[in-house]
């Protein structure tokens, strides 16, 4: 038997998830298969209602008492996770596995110091208390908190936003997880700390080792961080490939009209935003064909059909009957605003 570790640290092959409703089974997931490699972050992107929090709970096991596995595997490591039993899925979360949230406080107890939080994280550990304090010292120290010795003796809300939310962050990378999910971590912050915090993550991975998986509505941000992108539209994945394959030569139109609708993309004042005509499909009864028929500018006859994800080269998979025909487009300049990356520069020169 071969002691090389496997390439990914999560393969989720072929799932697909439906939700028991009132108006018939909403099939929030589709056959979405995607993998993250070990040491990369992978960034998930698309319009909300396209299926990404139904993905996460599927990962951690956490998903909705109405909902319903239909088919699929989520590999990590050597474990199906839709198949172990919830005291190991318990033991993966946290050690292996670990979140974070949009919201700090889903995550941070508003009646317990942040020093109690962190030692408890830590109850695993055969440590004393004055051990695992230093540990989540040295942890805030990482994340950018000042005096954080003083901060251990603080509540929750005693913290600004992003404060908790770098706390949130330390509190997730305690135990070294193999694998760490952020679900929108940085939506809520100002520009200039939204920066920071990438940084550090990003720095944060190189010294534990971990692979991210990030979802964010905002592609500057997965564009400034991420190895790798999926797009994602009505509960499937439509196309997935290498940052500078997504974002310099689109395949997928609505790929192509995602980047084409985000404030970064825009380089003229206007006073009118570009937006993707149309609604999302009804998860309950859906089209035939392709999903994205409906709101697509470059409908052809075969779109009756549905389209099978394709691998187009090593890394680059799409979901289109034109695929090979969408021009280069060039959107790689897409980046966070001007403002942040003087931050960014200012902040990687101390």
């Amino acid at each position: 038997m071969s002691d090389t570790p496997d390439p990914n640290v999560l393969e989720v092959d072929n799932l697909s998830v439906s939700y028991t409703t009132d108006g018939g089974l909403l099939k929030a997931l589709r056959d979405v298969s995607l993998d993250v490699p070990r040491g990369e972050i992978v960034g998930i992107v698309g319009e909300s209602g396209c299926g990404k929090s139904t993905l996460i709970s599927a990962i951690i096991g956490l998903l909705a008492p109405n909902a319903r596995l239909t088919s699929g595997a989520i590999r990590f490591g050597s474990e199906n996770l839709l198949g172990i039993s919830d005291k190991k899925m318990r033991a993966l979360r946290g050690n292996e596995i670990a979140m974070v949230f949009q919201d700090p406080m889903t995550t941070l107890n508003p009646v317990l110091t942040i020093g109690r939080q962190m030692r408890d994280i830590q109850y695993r550990l055969p440590d004393s208390s004055a051990e695992k304090n230093d540990r989540s010292i040295r942890m805030l120290q990482r994340v950018g908190i000042p005096d954080p010795e003083a901060r251990l003796r603080d509540y929750p809300h005693q913290l600004s936003g992003g404060m908790k939310q770098r706390v949130a962050i330390a509190m997730a990378l305690m135990m070294k997880p193999s694998l760490l999910i952020a679900d929108e971590p940085t939506t809520a912050l100002v520009a200039t700390l939204e920066v920071q915090i990438i940084l550090q993550l990003k720095k944060l991975l190189e010294d534990i080792g971990c692979s991210i998986l990030f979802i964010s509505h905002h592609l500057g941000v997965i564009a400034e961080l991420c190895d790798r992108v999926v797009v994602m539209y009505a509960g499937e994945v439509v196309e997935s490939g290498t940052v500078r394959e997504i974002f310099h030569a689109p395949n997928h139109p609505y790929t192509r009209m995602l980047l084409a609708c985000d404030p970064g993309a825009i380089s003229e004042r206007t006073r009118v935003l570009p937006i993707i005509r149309g609604f999302l499909p009804d998860l309950v009864n859906l089209p035939t064909g392709c999903v994205f028929r409906d709101r697509c500018d470059s409908v052809i006859e075969a779109c009756g059909d549905k389209p099978s994800l394709q691998a187009r080269g090593a890394d680059r998979r799409v979901a289109c009957h034109r695929a090979g025909d969408t021009p280069r487009v060039g959107f790689l300049a897409l980046r966070i605003p001007t403002c942040v990356t003087r931050e960014r520069e200012a902040w990687r020169h101390g």
